[in-house]
């Protein structure tokens, strides 16, 4: 049986962002497949989600050069996923940041901490000084981590977002490195 050796991105000590692993998948299909969290993201992430959605995430995950999308691993378990995608041309020192976490992990603090390693990699390591996402309006979860990771909040894009048929606005935030 082949091991896997775990690239590991950032870390705290506590949170880890590191490359997503085949050992992942199965949870990955069990934390995606969960009304509350499809709901948050883009209709890209299907739903419902089974183990052949995470193989091919996956599949499509290692061809990215760089790579963008990440585990979430906390003590140890793989908890969610977490994306940095740097922009092009005149956008290339900006990046998108997006995320999710497995409900059993929801209002641990586990998101905030892995936002504010990302966050700081990317400034760091990767010379981005501007961080952006954009939040539907009803996440005030998500609107909360953002917050407190340092995150402004910079417009309101009305009536920009169509989720399950209903229309809903966007909230921009983003974080500029200082």
């Amino acid at each position: 049986m082949k091991t896997e050796i775990k690239t590991v991105i950032t870390s705290n000590g506590e949170v880890v962002i590191r490359e997503i692993e085949n050992s992942d998948l199965q949870l990955l299909a069990k934390y995606a497949n969960n009304p509350k969290v499809a709901i948050n993201l883009r209709d890209a992430f299907p739903n419902p989600y089974a183990l052949e959605d995470a193989i091919r995430f996956k599949e499509a995950i290692d061809k990215q050069n760089p790579k963008t999308i990440y585990a979430i691993e906390f003590k140890g378990e793989y908890v969610g996923n977490i994306s940095l995608t740097p922009g092009t041309d005149v956008y290339r020192r900006s990046a998108e940041i997006g995320y999710f976490i497995g409900e059993p992990f929801w209002n641990m603090g586990i998101m905030s901490k892995a936002v504010d390693l990302i966050t700081d990699w990317g400034f760091k390591a990767l010379g981005i000084v501007r961080i952006y996402t954009g939040v539907f309006e009803y996440n005030i979860a998500s609107q909360r981590v953002l917050e407190k990771c340092g995150f402004k909040k910079e417009a309101i894009f009305r009536k920009s977002i169509c989720k399950n048929n209903i229309i809903y606005d966007e909230i921009r935030y983003s974080k500029v490195k200082e």
